[in-house]
Parts: C-alpha cells; structure tokens; sequence
C-alpha cells in the first residue's frame, strides 16, 4: 500500500472513532468524576488556622458543596486571578452562593500568617475563607487533596510551583471536578451550578 493511501486510510479510521465516540458521549454524558477510581482518595477532613486566628474544621462545610484552592499571597498572577474568578463566581450565582462554601489554603506558612491572609483575602469575596497552619498541617492537608507545590529559589528569596485548580467538593463531601484556570466565566459558573444542583 502506497504511503498516500495509508494516509487516508488512518484517517478514516480516526475519523470513524473520534464519530463513535463522539455519539456514545451524546447518548451517555461525560462521566461523573466521583465515580472515578482516583476520585474516592480525593479530599478529606482538615484542621487549620483561619484568618482571625482561630481554628477551622472541614466539620463546617459538612452538609455543603465547597471550592477548595491552594495557593499563596505573594503569587504574581494564578492565585489573585483565581480568586477574582472565584469571586465574580459568587456574584454570577446570586443567592444560590449562601451555599457554596469558597476556601483558599496557603501553601507558604512561612510567610502567610493569619493577618497576612486577612490583609489579601480584603481585596476579594469576604465569603472566602482563607486558611494557613504549621508546614506539616498544610502538606497533610495537600497529600490528600493531591495537590503538588514546591519551593523554588529566586533572586530575591523564593516562590512556590503549585497545583492551579480549584477543588470542587460535592455535599457528601466526595470530589466532583475541578475548575480550571482560565476556563470561560460561562463554564466555571456552569460548573458550579451543578455542584449545587447535586
């Protein structure tokens, strides 16, 4: 077989299973992500400092849906634009956000002290709850949601590499997605009302 006709011959076949595909979603749906094998070791309860000083427990968001992100307050860009996201979120659902608990973990305890994440969490939704604690709490808490960070030395001190999505737990609890960064307005409001809806 000449090299032109297996060209259009693998096209064919891709073609056809990209169609296959393609109607068996239209039929069945994207998959849930809690039925996912990776999906049950996601997520867990948590114990840490909040930004007035006192201890959180994952036990107040039991019974709720909850966005859980990790991050830092000296981020140059991921961080303060996920949580402008998050809080033009929280606007675009209107009274439906009462039920939505928001969290923002910090990654750098060695900087972010309680006073330090109620300074920047101001610039944002006040229904955002940030959250620090010891090295150790946070990389428990990072373990298991999975999150991957990493210090990186710069000329000035250091920043920190870290996982960029935003964590979606459903009301059991149990993770439901992510929100991605930079994904549509449109789709992470979307996405959202469905965490509700569930």
């Amino acid at each position: 077989m000449t090299r032109p006709n297996r060209i259009v011959l693998w096209t064919a076949v891709l073609a056809a299973t990209c169609g296959l595909a393609l109607a068996w979603l239209t039929e069945h749906g994207l998959p849930d992500p809690a039925r996912l094998p990776l999906a049950a070791q996601i997520g867990g309860p948590f114990e840490l400092t909040a930004a007035d000083g006192t201890r959180y427990s994952s036990a107040k968001l039991a019974g709720r849906p909850f966005a859980l992100f990790f991050g830092f307050t000296q981020c140059p860009d991921i961080c303060p634009t996920t949580l402008l996201e998050m809080t033009n979120n929280l606007k675009s659902l209107g009274d439906a956000a009462g039920r939505l608990g928001v969290v923002f973990v910090s990654i750098d305890p060695e900087r972010d002290r309680p006073e330090d994440l109620k300074r920047y969490l101001s610039s944002f939704d006040p229904r955002v709850v940030g959250l620090t604690g010891t090295a150790a709490e946070i990389a428990e808490v990072a373990k298991v949601y999975r999150v991957l960070y990493e210090k990186v030395p710069t000329s000035g001190g250091y920043t920190l590499n870290h996982t960029a999505s935003v964590y979606l737990m459903d009301a059991r609890g149990r993770f439901a997605g992510t929100l991605n960064y930079q994904e549509s307005a449109a789709v992470q409001v979307e996405k959202l009302r469905r965490l509700l809806a569930q």
